[in-house]
Parts: structure tokens; sequence; C-alpha cells
């Protein structure tokens, strides 16, 4: 090859917040490198990869039309010297190594990968194609487009559990762009449901207005995004969001504030995504439930491996026992020890289909004590034993991305 030439990468995900990601925050100039195309599956994938003939792809291994195997397959028969990254959940490791079989060049786990384990290979991959750095960029105007991603993509790594990089990110924007002269702030997440994609319905006139483009937009996803703004314009932003939803009936938002610190707008990011998850989880929103219902699911979701009993969830919601009972009952149909059941069996689903969790670990996680107990109870409550259940559903579909998901 000619040491002149970059090195082509296509990306296969099926989650556009990855394919986003990987786009944005790793320096493929570094290693002489160019993202050339991105597919959302991987039929899409190989058509792209017969276009452009890149020397390096990352693929998912579980996607729709085409996995990832497949895919690795017909692009090791078509170009044997392709570099070829699996991105996998724990739960495809077996899909892992027919990939490595195939030729695959290694894996990444996508709930725990850091950055330098991705850098390693596109290194190495850049020396044994003898290819040589692109210049360095000294100068580089990023468009707003990109900016949001990149600020998206350090969010989403950071509500998860992968990085802590936006937390540096935002303490400088809070002194600087997002200081908003002292000002107190108010930070909105922005969902729409499926109606539209946030960047249709409120981008453009957040920009229109003088006054509401000085505020901060976050992406997270299509359907989602978070507005920061200064406490002098929270009646345009709640204007703007009204006159919205007059026309969208699925446009809904949540806010926190008055924040006053990095520390304090960091917390409101954390509270409104937990918060959203839950809504999602249980396919309500807060405003359906009263508070302090909200607040007792929202308790037992968060501490899921925790042992509590109906006094104590009643307590921490400032109800006595039998009125939270009888209250919770109606709300969610079934009674405060149905429910938590019902919570831990879900939860004991996932983790079997979806880790390779020891059954002692998978005991403590949902708060039932030990290996034993965990699989007389699991019996007793679906007739299967656990090992059963997860021998039957280990090649299942389900899969899991430190999600918000999700």
């Amino acid at each position: 090859m000619e040491t002149s030439k970059t090195i082509k990468v296509i990306i296969a995900d099926d989650e556009s917040i990855v394919r986003k990601g990987l786009r944005s925050t790793v320096p493929w100039d570094k290693y002489g490198m160019e993202v050339v195309a991105d597919a959302p599956n991987g039929r899409k994938a190989w058509e792209a990869f017969l276009e452009h003939k890149p020397q390096v792809v990352i693929t998912d291994i579980v996607m729709p039309e085409m996995d990832g195997i497949e895919l690795s397959r017909r692009v090791k028969e078509a170009a044997p010297d392709t570099k070829i990254i699996l991105l996998s959940c724990h739960r495809d490791f077996e899909y892992a190594q027919q990939g490595m079989k195939l030729g695959a060049a290694g894996y990444l786990l996508k709930t725990a990968f850091e950055d330098e384990e991705l850098e390693g290979m596109l290194a190495k991959f850049q020396h044994e194609l003898a290819i040589a750095p692109s210049a360095p960029v000294t100068a580089q105007t990023v468009g707003s487009e990109d900016e949001d991603e990149r600020l998206g993509t350090l969010l989403y790594a950071w509500l998860n559990g992968h990085n802590d990089k936006l937390v540096g990110e935002m303490e400088k924007r809070t002194r600087e762009a997002w200081s908003f002269h002292g000002e107190p702030v108010y930070v909105y997440l922005i969902k729409t449901s499926g109606c539209a994609s946030w960047l249709e319905l409120l981008k453009e006139a957040l920009e229109e207005d003088r006054q509401l483009c000085k505020g901060a937009i976050i992406p997270y996803g299509d359907e989602r995004c978070y507005l920061m703004v200064p406490e002098s314009l929270l009646n345009a932003a709640e204007s703007l969001l009204v006159e919205r939803k007059s026309e969208n009936a699925k446009l809904q938002w949540a806010r926190k504030g008055p924040l006053t610190s990095t520390e304090e707008r960091l917390d409101a990011l954390l509270a409104l995504h937990k918060a959203a998850e839950l809504e999602k989880v249980y396919g309500v929103i807060a405003t359906d439930w009263p508070e302090p219902i909200w607040k007792a699911v929202k308790l037992l979701h968060d501490n899921p491996a925790a042992e509590w009993s109906v006094s104590d969830v009643a307590g921490q919601v400032g109800l006595s026992r039998s009125h939270f009972s009888i209250i919770f009952k109606k709300t969610l149909g079934d009674s405060f020890v149905a429910f938590q059941y019902k919570r831990k069996l879900k939860l004991a689903y996932g983790l079997l289909k979806d880790t390779p969790l020891t059954m002692q670990e998978i005991a403590e996680r949902t708060g039932l004590g030990d290996s034993k107990y965990f699989s007389k109870w699991f019996k007793r409550c679906t007739g299967q034993t656990p090992s059963q259940y997860r021998a039957e559903h280990k090649d299942g579909t389900l899969r899991t991305y430190g999600h918000p998901p999700r």
C-alpha cells in the first residue's frame, strides 16, 4: 500500500448513539484513519463495504437483517486482510469466539471498554497496514452539530458509568461558555416520545430565538435532549415548550433548578436521567402516579438488592403503613409484596439472560440471599431452575448497553 493513503473505516451498529459516539470521540486522524460510512444493520454495512473497500470494519455482533458474524464472514471472504473489531455484550461471548475464528482482530465489550483499548487496536492496525499518520491538524473549526454529538457522547458515557470525562467538560463550560454571567440555571430533559426527533421539534426554534440560543443543548439519542437555560430565560423556554406541545401532544419535559454550581448541574442531569429510565421501565410518567408512590417505586428501582419492608418504604415517603399500602395497591394493581416479587423476578430474568454472573452474584444483586434460596425461589415462581432458564434463553435477542436504555 502507498503510505500516503488514509485508512478507511466503516462502523456498523444498530444503536445510532454508538455510531455517532465512535465517529466523534475517537481521534481517527492520529491513526491515519477516516470513517467513510456507518450503517444501522449488517446488510447496509455490507453494501457500504462493497462501495468503499475499507481496511477496517468495526461491527456490533447482534444486528437486524444481517448480524456481525455473517458480515465478518463476507468481509473476510472478499478481502482477507481487512481488520475487523467486534463490539460485544457479555452474553455475546460465544458469538465473539465465532468471529475470532473467522479472523476478527479482537472484540470489545460495549458496556465496559475504555478508549485506550480501542485506540490500542487502531495503533496496531496502523502499524500493520504500514500507513503513516495524517499530518496533525493545527486549526480546526468544529461545527455545532459535531459539538452536539461530542457532548452527547460524553453525557451518555457518564450517565451509564463508562467514564467521567463529562465532569471536566462541565467544569470548564460552567466557568466559560455556560457561565450565564453567574445566573442560576435550570436544566430540562425534553422527550419527544416518538412524535419526532428533538432536533426537528426544537433546535431550529431555539436557534431562531436570539435569547434562547444562549442556552445549552446536549443531545441524548434522537428522542431526548437536555436544555440548560439561565433563570432569566426560564419563561421563554416554558413558552416555547408549551407552543411545541400544542402541535405535538406527545412532547414531554421535566425540569430541575435553580442550580448554581457544576455539581448541582451534574446532579440534575443524573436525577432527570434516572427518572426518565424509570418512566420507560414502567410505561408511565411521574404525574400519572401520586408523588409518594412515585418516590417509593424509584426507591425500589434505585436499590435493587435492598430488602425493604412496607413500613420502611412508607416511612421513607412520609405515609403511614396502612395508607401507603392502600394507595400503592390502588395505583399499581399489586400489593407491595407482589410488586416486589415481580420486580425481583424481572431483574433475575435479565441477569440470567444478559450476564455471565454466578447464581450467588445474582442472588446478591436481587436481594434474595444466597444461591440456594434464590434457586428455590426462582423455581417456585417460574417452574424452572435458574440454570434451565439461562440455557433456554442464552441465545435470545434481548440486548443490554448500560441503559438507558435502556
